[in-house]
């Protein structure tokens, strides 16, 4: 027999990038007393990596609690990045609603497309949350039918349609129903989720089931499930059964050592566990995101959907520089194989695969930013390393034809500006599918691009834009190859010698192009120090010294002015670097290098 568990909402946070998620879970979580009147309480609690918090957006959702009277509501905060939308899909088989946050100047965006779609399949209930509607430019009347739209588009049924709208200022602390009332507090929120979030439902009389929607990982505990009882209930020490709906035959018996309740941002220790409770379960190594928990006498999977697939890998490669070794703790190939495969147990749009050669790793994930977050991880852990050039992941149609990842590419673009946007996308086979006139001089484009068309884009757009324009993308699918695509139209400056790099001689290269070093550096023969402004690569030495005569000519030694090095970003080194380059990653440093780095090896390489 079905019952309802009234006093329990199980709520996620939707949103696109940056309008206002995280900030939004912080305020309920603080006019929830979950902190003490006088606590210090850090600006967006929930982004507990150094990286979101640097960068300002969640990578990996985060489970939440807070009571309200007497409900206890679990919130979920998702990531917004197209890179992280496994996370976003899984989360949702938890939730019995969706709380869609959307700017109150930007409107509905890519991303919020993507998500509520993911949210009007499953049947949730949405609730409309138009944020930031301080902001001088805000325009909320216009932002809802635009919501409204973007529901028709997705053919939303009449219930979805007839959802609840609250226009809220998260980082004032207040939502209101409408736009006449005096602000005060957060009170109309949690009382429309309240009210129009129904209460999880399911029998527990019935047997075990928990689906397990996300997995996180202790190094005291090993791998952590998290999941939401669907069916009778969950006690410690209790026999079960993991089965999973994708692999009919895994059958294996574990028992539940711990079980924990979210409170606030804690984990709370509980000893059972009923119907439409968030849990989390420690102590089965081997739990996988879709697998089941169910009692041994009726063991029944609950179907879940399928992770998608990476589109692009890099190679990861034990560093063989000249200069290896010198800074990072973690440089052996059995160093990076084991920090590679643990990465695995927490995230699961990530593939690592051994190649022919132990020092080579083949990593695939979603898309740059997946990697290269990663990639930034592990640095500041103190692991160095090299890697390749991303490449797309390639399928094959039945007839053996040659299919590669798509994406849509929605970008808006100062006006005077679109045309060299047009331009750029239509030399890297982009195809401009939608033009239109966004607010305050800004023009919407969108295109359908292959992902590989977008690899080393970015950099490009903002010096293109001068910084103003603003680029989404999301996956779309894979289609036709789309023939060759010139990447980088410069070649490189290669050092000649190895040794330490000296003013004299970096004053003479620098006619050459665009220096990434200064004077001091250590260099080797084979590594990148610059940009040729030419199609071709050339050596220069920039370790040369001026030969010291004893006869001074006037005006000859006046000091020699260089122009600043071009210092890039671990993602604008990524997007440089060419197919027959690596770049070499150390806690301190990043290194452009040639692969081959013998001048005579790699001239009969080009050759072949």
């Amino acid at each position: 027999m079905k019952t309802k568990r009234e006093d329990i909402r199980n709520i996620a946070i939707i949103a696109h990038v940056d309008h206002g998620k995280t900030t939004l879970v912080d305020e309920l979580l603080k006019q929830s007393g979950v902190f003490r009147e006088n606590q210090e309480v850090a600006e967006r609690v929930m982004d507990s990596n150094d990286i979101e918090r640097e960068r300002g957006i969640t990578i990996l959702s985060k489970n939440t609690a807070v009571h309200y009277k007497d409900t206890k509501i679990n919130i979920i905060d998702t990531p917004g990045h197209a890179d992280f939308g496994g996370e976003v899909e899984r989360v949702l088989k938890m939730v019995n609603g969706v709380v869609l946050v959307v700017d109150a100047f930007e409107g509905p965006m890519p991303q919020t497309k993507f998500v509520l779609m993911k949210a009007l399949e499953l049947n949730l209930p949405v609730i409309v949350c138009i944020n930031k509607i301080d902001r001088p430019e805000a325009r909320p009347d216009a932002v809802i039918d635009e919501v409204l739209e973007l529901f028709m588009d997705l053919d939303a049924s009449d219930e979805q349609l007839d959802c609840p709208f609250v226009y809220a200022s998260a980082k004032a602390g207040y939502a209101i129903l409408d736009l006449t009332e005096d602000p005060q507090n957060m009170l109309p929120l949690f009382e429309t989720i309240l009210d129009y979030i129904p209460a999880p439902e399911g029998d527990p009389d019935a047997d075990t089931q928990v689906l397990i929607s996300t997995i996180d990982y202790n190094e005291y505990v090993g791998r952590i499930g998290v999941g939401k009882v669907d069916n009778g209930s969950l006690k410690v020490n209790q026999e079960a059964v993991l089965v999973n709906a994708h692999e009919p035959d895994k059958r294996n018996k574990v028992k539940i050592s711990k079980l924990y309740e979210f409170d606030g941002l804690n984990r709370v220790e509980v000893s059972e566990a009923g119907i439409g409770s968030i849990v989390a379960i420690s102590g089965i190594a081997d739990i996988h995101i879709g697998d089941t928990i169910c009692s041994p006498d009726n063991p029944v999977a609950i179907p879940f959907q399928k992770i998608s697939e990476p589109t692009i890998a890099m190679q990861f490669i034990v560093n063989d520089s000249p200069l290896a070794g010198l800074e990072g703790k973690f440089i052996t190939s059995r160093h990076l194989r084991d920090r590679l495969f643990r990465e695995l147990n927490t995230d699961v749009s990530l593939r690592v695969e051994e190649t022919e050669t132990t020092e080579a790793f083949k990593v695939s994930g979603r898309g740059e930013l997946h990697l290269s977050v990663l990639i930034e991880n592990m640095r500041r852990e103190g692991y160095e390393f090299a890697v390749s050039k991303a490449e797309v992941i390639y399928h094959e149609d039945e007839k053996g034809k040659k299919l590669e990842p798509m994406e849509l590419v929605y970008i808006d673009v100062p006006d005077e500006f679109s045309g060299s946007v047009i331009e750029k996308l239509g030399q890297r086979k982009g195809e401009l599918r939608n033009m239109g006139t966004s607010n305050g001089g800004y023009t919407r484009l969108e295109f359908s691009i292959p992902s590989r068309g977008l690899i080393g884009y970015r950099g490009e757009f903002m010096t293109d834009t001068k910084g103003n324009g603003i680029m989404n993308t999301i996956f779309d699918d894979y289609g036709p190859y789309k023939g060759d695509i010139q990447y980088r139209k410069q070649g490189s400056l290669i050092a000649f010698e190895t040794g330490e790099s000296i003013t004299y001689g970096l004053f003479n290269a620098q006619e050459r192009g665009t220096l990434f070093i200064g004077p001091g550096e250590k260099v080797y023969s084979g590594m990148v120090v610059g940009q040729n402004g030419k199609a071709d690569d050339i050596e220069v030495n920039v370790c040369r010294r001026k030969q010291l005569t004893n006869t001074r000519a006037s005006g000859s030694d006046e000091a020699l002015k260089l122009s600043p090095p071009k210092v890039m970003s671990l993602e604008q080194c990524l997007e440089f670097i060419d197919t027959d380059e690596l770049l070499e990653i150390t806690p301190n440093h990043l290194r452009i290098r040639k692969k081959i780095l013998d001048p005579k090896l790699r001239k009969r390489a080009s050759q072949k």
